[in-house]
């Protein structure tokens, strides 16, 4: 059946009514899970402070001008600015303890002195290692040895999970047009929580990476499920709203990830509890109805009819599904003139290939920058804890200025200046002196709001910047870019070792530039959407001929748009 008729259908049941709202905000409660399974592993791989090589029976330890009687009293204070301590046995013993290799002082004074000139035999360490206990009770890192020559192992744990991502918004995405929608939100939920607790009882290391991998192919296949089934839920008046809400419970996630890795500092139990921090959705889950759109496209129309009287009243109204049935012949021909497309398509024409580089580019900038700034914010100096909280919560009204913006000034008038803006804000990040951590932090905020503004809208901008026909493989095909940003990002991140502000560098650099190149893609606010791949491309041409007030307010132009836009 057609989905005209359950677009119209929307108009008498409300867009977003009593039954819309309890079945959209239980299903983003659920995404706030992805939100934190995401960034969960800001805290599981967190190094503190370690030395390695170190003798028994230490009675005097040594940093600069800091003395105790044991490491505990100094690892804390053990920072870049001198490379190792000293220590003192009670056998005599002089010991210089960095953190991959230490060294035995030959014939030492009596008194232990900071600097030493004479010989020193050094021993490079095998996992004897002794770890500063006083802010991270236990990470992965401190108990597998993750330092050293094998950091890199450390530095695995976001890039192997962002692969996941990969895999399971493809595997899911595809499988959830074949199963249905709420079978895929229910199993993929499901997992998640099995497996988020599964991971904190890992017994090693690549136990744990393999367990998140499918931990990360679950929570992308929700996520990617749950944008699909609001959509088909709502009317089209919300859907802006409705899609780029499902973003901000993602930053309620991160939120919820700054606030226990604050006050849980054991990796396995801050593991758990934040696999359960969503379960009282497996109580209602099950009673999820499948998508009216998915019903009629299979053609189960008597569950669909059922399905719409259910809604209409709990919305108060009654329905028929009357339209539907005259328009099915018409689909039917529709379908038939409709060739096989695949991706060349996107670059069927100069016009065209120029249009999909750029959006490609902005999907991956979005992703990039998004990553960059919130796994970057526990670098920013300052509370690592407070500094992921506020770029959580800063995206909040990242999203309702975008939602509003979009409508009002256009959807390019609010993407190029978001990543113009993003751009400035991390080169001003470069320049400001990193010991002022509230001007940083401020940036770092100003950056990550305004390419969250991008980021949210780019997915809704695609869909009107493309014809029907090849629509969904223009978003899907935008997707992957994201993705491939998103695996990036936990290694940009990692560049700061060689210098503090290449992330920074890189993403405003790239920000700068996509944001110049996004004031050439067409506006698409107002327009209806396209059909063909001639309008598609006349897109932004003949604007200026088309914006007669008679055409711009007809209201069947408005119903056909929404019924492209899915």
């Amino acid at each position: 059946a057609d989905n005209m008729s359950v677009e119209r259908i929307f108009d008498e049941l409300g867009h977003f009514k009593r039954f819309q709202a309890c079945l959209y905000f239980a299903a983003v409660f659920q995404a706030i899970a992805c939100g934190i399974h995401y960034l969960a592993s800001v805290f599981l791989v967190e190094t503190p402070n370690f030395v390695c090589g170190a003798p028994a029976n230490i009675t005097d330890v040594l940093y600069g001008n800091v003395s105790g009687t044991a490491l505990e009293d100094v690892l804390p204070s053990f920072n870049d600015a001198y490379s190792y301590l000293a220590v003192k046995t009670s056998t005599g013993d002089q010991w210089e303890l960095g953190r991959c290799q230490s060294a035995l002082r030959v014939n030492p004074t009596d008194f232990l002195s900071y600097e030493f000139d004479g010989d020193k035999t050094t021993i490079v360490c095998e996992q004897k290692f002794v770890f500063d206990h006083s802010q991270v009770i236990q990470s992965i890192v401190t108990d597998w040895n993750l330092v050293c020559d094998e950091e890199w192992l450390a530095q695995l744990c976001q890039p192997t999970f962002m692969i996941g991502v990969m895999i399971g918004a493809l595997v899911f995405g595809d499988i959830a047009d074949r199963v249905g929608r709420v079978k895929i939100l229910m199993v993929t939920s499901s997992c998640q929580f099995v497996l988020g607790v599964l991971v904190a009882f890992s017994p090693n290391y690549y136990w744990f990476l393999a367990i998140r991998f499918v931990l990360a192919m679950v929570s992308s296949g929700y996520l990617v499920v749950v944008f699909v089934y609001v959509t088909e839920f709502t009317g089209t008046k919300v859907r802006t709203w409705t899609s780029m809400h499902v973003h901000a419970a993602f930053a309620v996630g991160i939120m919820v990830v700054s606030l226990i890795g604050y006050l849980v500092r054991t990796w396995w139990i801050y593991q758990i509890v934040l696999s359960l921090v969503t379960s009282p959705f497996l109580f209602f889950c099950w009673k999820f109805p499948e998508t009216p759109f998915y019903l009629m496209a299979k053609g189960r129309l008597r569950e669909a009819q059922a399905l719409l009287e259910r809604i209409a009243s709990t919305n108060g109204l009654e329905c028929r599904l009357r339209e539907a049935e005259e328009k099915e012949g018409e689909e039917g021909q529709a379908k038939a003139a409709e060739k096989k497309l695949s991706i060349l398509d996107l670059f069927g024409s100069w016009r065209m290939a120029g249009r999909t580089i750029i959006v490609w580019a902005i999907w991956f900038i979005g992703s990039l920058g998004y990553y960059v700034f919130s796994l970057g914010s526990v670098n920013l100096g300052g509370n690592q804890y407070l500094n992921l909280f506020l770029a959580g919560a800063v995206e909040i009204p990242s999203y309702l200025v975008g939602s509003y913006a979009m409508d009002r000034v256009g959807r390019k008038k609010t993407c190029a200046p978001g990543l113009i803006l993003a751009g400035v804000a991390c080169m001003l990040m470069i320049v400001v002196p990193s010991d002022i951590h509230w001007l940083v932090t401020l940036l770092s905020m100003i950056g990550k709001f305004s390419i969250a503004i991008a980021f949210g809208l780019i997915y809704l901008y695609t869909c009107e910047l493309y014809p029907t026909i090849i629509r969904s493989l223009a978003v899907g095909s935008g997707s992957m870019m994201c993705r491939v940003g998103s695996v990036v990002a936990p290694y940009c991140v990692y560049l700061a070792d060689y210098w503090i502000h290449l992330p920074q560098l890189i993403v405003g650099i790239l920000a700068f530039i996509f944001g110049v190149l996004t004031l050439m893609l067409p506006e698409t606010l107002g327009q209806p959407l396209t059909t063909s791949l001639e309008e598609a491309q006349n897109l932004g041409v003949n604007a200026k001929k088309k914006s007669s007030p008679k055409d711009s307010k007809d209201p069947e132009n408005g119903l056909e748009m929404a019924q492209q836009r899915l």
